[in-house]
């Protein structure tokens, strides 16, 4: 330790890989949200209402683990797509015992909408940061997902 009482390694708040993920992440949540707001969604409750609709009924674990989303952080989402009947609990067709979430009608209707805004939020931020970067950016993420950052590599 140095006489400053920091190691050869100064966590500086610029150089820390995570402030700069969760803070990106934010303000594109944000922006996202607000076009999002018209039709009454936010985000993470579209990227939920997609995913269904892609999949079709996935259990919660399932669910969460495609989102990379904690369970508890997912329930809290659901709930209100659940209370505005945008999504159901059904009983899994191979195991009655087994629930998942499924889309309704009014989830479908709510989801197209929510595709035009999406679509204006893709546009806007391609035009600001460019489309190959974007792309770029989006494949960057991807493998950061994909990463094992466990213990030793």
């Amino acid at each position: 330790m140095s006489a400053n009482g920091k190691t050869g390694h100064q966590a500086r708040a610029q150089d820390c890989n995570c402030l700069a993920i969760r803070q990106a992440a934010r303000h594109v949540s944000q922006f996202y949200d607000q076009l999002f707001a018209p039709v009454g969604l936010r985000a993470t409750q579209f990227a939920i209402l997609s995913r269904l609709r892609h999949n079709g009924p996935m259990t919660i674990n399932a669910l969460a683990a495609a989102l990379v989303m904690d369970r508890t952080t997912l329930g809290r989402n659901i709930l209100p797509l659940q209370r505005d009947g945008m999504i159901e609990i059904v009983a899994s067709p191979g195991d009655r015992r087994r629930r998942e979430l499924g889309l309704t009608d009014a989830g479908l209707a709510r989801h197209r909408d929510g595709v035009e805004r999406w679509a204006v939020a893709q546009q806007r931020f391609d035009a600001v940061f460019g489309s190959e970067r974007a792309k770029t950016l989006r494949l960057l993420l991807q493998e950061v997902v994909a990463s094992d950052f466990g213990e030793g590599g």
